[in-house]
């Protein structure tokens, strides 16, 4: 099933023609004030206690509101810790299915089809996954990590850029910008 959610946050704005989505509803960041100001608080530049808040904001992000979609997304998480990636992707698909509107559950099928190695099917739940929560920083990393495997690094710098905009600590995604910036741009000297 596809979805249809708004582009609420501008930084994502890069990627209307890869989202492909119209305004339909609020995004589960905006609609939750203590994932709101989480995520305030973590575009400081001074955040010594970036991890802390990371961790706090994960775990918002994963409480669908019902036990059985959050029991599949634990039995989906417990396959992919043990290497269960075909596991991982039924228990995922199950919640999707159980929870349609639940941005997590697309973003952890994705993790699971990029480990699998199905680039497309997991840019394809991270669309979702960003339709339904523009802030979701580690899908927009997600993204940059497959258009920067799939050779497309301008737009894997755009999606890069658009989650460093949401949370400027990540060492992963700071060392993936300096890459591309270096690749695009070269260095100057």
């Amino acid at each position: 099933m596809r979805c249809e959610a708004p582009i609420l946050n501008p930084v994502v704005a890069a990627f209307a023609g890869f989202l492909l989505v119209t305004p339909a509803m609020p995004s589960e960041s905006q609609g939750d004030p203590e994932v709101a100001e989480l995520l305030a608080e973590l575009q400081r530049p001074d955040q010594d206690g970036w991890q802390r808040l990371e961790r706090q904001i994960a775990r918002a992000w994963s409480r669908s509101g019902s036990a059985t979609a959050d029991l599949l997304l634990q039995r989906g998480r417990d396959a992919m810790r043990r290497g269960q990636t075909s596991e991982a992707i039924e228990h995922f698909t199950a919640l999707i299915d159980h929870a349609p509107d639940f941005a997590e559950g697309y973003h952890a099928r994705a993790t699971a089809w990029f480990m699998d190695g199905k680039l497309g099917r997991a840019l394809d739940d991270l669309r979702v996954t960003l339709a339904y929560n523009p802030d979701h920083f580690s899908a927009l990393a997600g993204v940059g990590r497959i258009f920067e495997d799939l050779r497309d690094l301008e737009r894997a710098r755009e999606a890069y850029r658009a989650s460093a905009a949401i949370h400027p600590h990540r060492e992963d995604v700071k060392n993936a910008l300096d890459r591309l910036n270096s690749q695009l741009d070269g260095t100057a000297l």
